[in-house]
């Protein structure tokens, strides 16, 4: 296979992964419809998802001894993530999704790299260049025109508060999982082990109080299993793999594509309509990011190859 055939392969692989990633929203709109509590679903998804982990750790003697000599302050750190990423931030995307439209809950996660950019100024001392800043405020547009006139029944008005819980969480956890993964200290699957493990245990504890298990069919644990195994453990392994070709725009530009997706699965599977008014919406707030996340990945690569 040539180079060009091989890259044409990746970026088709990468565009797989979004789509599965995408499935993904439909599929946890499917499970809540079934009535398989929020939190308790996500603590399912991450912790089987932690479980296909376990064996690349427990039977490679490297991996091993480098987390039994993972020092206090580390691990403190590491439950932290876990508890930012997995149990807010996916907690929040599961409980906002009982209560709103997959379109609408899409655009507010994909809020997040506004946030980290905004923070990021206060925070680490990362300025926004212009043309960020011009993202910021396309984005803030599209939101303007997706809500506007705003309207929303109070049960949605509870998923839109979760959901922004969630944008700021996964913010938070961006800026810490940088700070942890930037050190160096653990590779990234010690990382992605031992705060999965922490977030996905602390959201399968409060679940299993606050809402029980419910009355799970096959069906609804064939959901889970699909959720844990191919839209987590595979599609993330295939996506780190896509990123030794990709380079940083490639994969920004395909990732992008999620929030399109999200709004024709949601369309051909729930049943979610969308009027212009929100389809701009959408458009303007995936360019905005698009343009934030673009600028963003490139100062991250040139920081590595300074």
């Amino acid at each position: 296979m040539d180079k060009n055939s091989s890259r044409i392969t990746t970026i088709l692989q990468a565009v797989f992964v979004t789509i599965l990633w995408a499935s993904s929203w439909v599929l946890i709109k499917f499970g809540l419809r079934n009535d398989i509590p929020a939190i308790t679903f996500a603590g399912l998804r991450y912790g089987l998802a932690w479980l296909c982990l376990l064996p690349f750790v427990l039977f490679k003697r490297e991996q091993r001894l480098a987390l039994t000599q993972i020092p206090r302050s580390t691990w403190i750190r590491l439950g932290m993530l876990g508890l930012v990423f997995y149990t807010l931030t996916q907690g929040a995307q599961f409980l906002s999704l009982a209560y709103l439209p997959a379109a609408m809950a899409s655009l507010l996660l994909n809020l997040t790299p506004m946030v980290v950019g905004i923070t990021g100024i206060f925070l680490l001392n990362e300025r926004p260049i212009a043309s960020q800043w011009f993202g910021i405020g396309l984005a803030t547009l599209g939101v303007g025109f997706y809500f506007m006139p705003i309207s929303l029944p109070q049960a949605q008005i509870f998923g839109v508060i979760v959901a922004i819980v969630g944008v700021l969480a996964n913010a938070g956890s961006s800026l810490l999982g940088r700070e942890i993964n930037r050190s160096g200290i653990l590779s990234p699957l010690l990382v992605t082990f031992v705060s999965m493990g922490i977030g996905s245990f602390l959201l399968l504890v409060i679940g299993a109080v606050t809402q029980g298990f419910g009355s799970m069919t096959w069906q609804d644990w064939g959901i889970v299993v699909w959720l844990a195994l191919v839209n987590t453990a595979f599609a993330f392994t295939l996506w780190n793999y896509t990123l030794r070709t990709l380079t940083a725009v490639e994969s920004s530009v395909i990732n992008s594509l999620m929030m399109p997706q999200i709004a024709i699965l949601a369309y051909l599977f729930l049943g979610e309509t969308l009027s212009a008014k929100e389809i701009w919406g959408l458009v303007l707030v995936g360019v905005g990011v698009l343009i934030v996340q673009l600028r963003r990945k490139n100062q991250v690569q040139s920081s590595k190859n300074d």
